[in-house]
């Protein structure tokens, strides 16, 4: 995953630079690692874009429709998982639909923020990143994981 500038065509030949657009499933009792884990990723540049629902929704919005909307556009889905995430309806079908769809395919990244023992079966299979013992280098390890993807498809954003 280069975050080299691009020329793209269709955009008139004005410089563009290749983006993954990466959605954080998460239960709201984990917001705090949400929270961290996003603002680490910001640090390795602008080839990382992580959906921030606190910025994203205003007030009265439909914010379903929000999630919804950012869960289509995403590249990539990172799922936190703890005691209260695997209990979580939201973050099960967010789950489910990153499952479901041929795009997500090597871009479900599940990491344990909690010792947690009832991890749904559907993501026993997967690698996880063990985020319980050592927080610092979870970012690392994450966008290493998303560099080694090769995403059928990344947003062209204006550099």
């Amino acid at each position: 995953m280069e975050g080299h500038a691009t020329r793209c065509s269709r955009c008139e030949n004005r410089e563009y630079i290749v983006v993954m657009n990466v959605f954080i499933s998460y239960s709201h009792t984990d917001e705090h690692w949400a929270d961290l884990l996003r603002e680490q990723l910001r640090h390795f540049g602008t080839e990382i874009m992580v959906w921030d629902p606190g910025s994203e929704i205003a007030p009265g919005e439909n914010w379903a429709l929000k999630y919804g909307k950012a869960l289509e556009k995403a590249d990539a889905v990172i799922v936190l998982l703890s005691p209260d995430s695997v209990k979580s309806d939201w973050v099960r079908h967010e789950i489910e639909y990153a499952l479901s769809s041929p795009k997500f395919r090597d871009r479900l990244i599940p990491v344990m923020v909690k010792p947690t023992k009832e991890v749904p079966w559907f993501l026993r299979t997967l690698t996880f990143i063990d985020a319980t013992k050592n927080k610092n280098d979870v970012a690392s390890r994450v966008a290493a994981a998303l560099k080694k993807s090769t995403p059928q498809r990344r947003s062209l954003v204006k550099k």
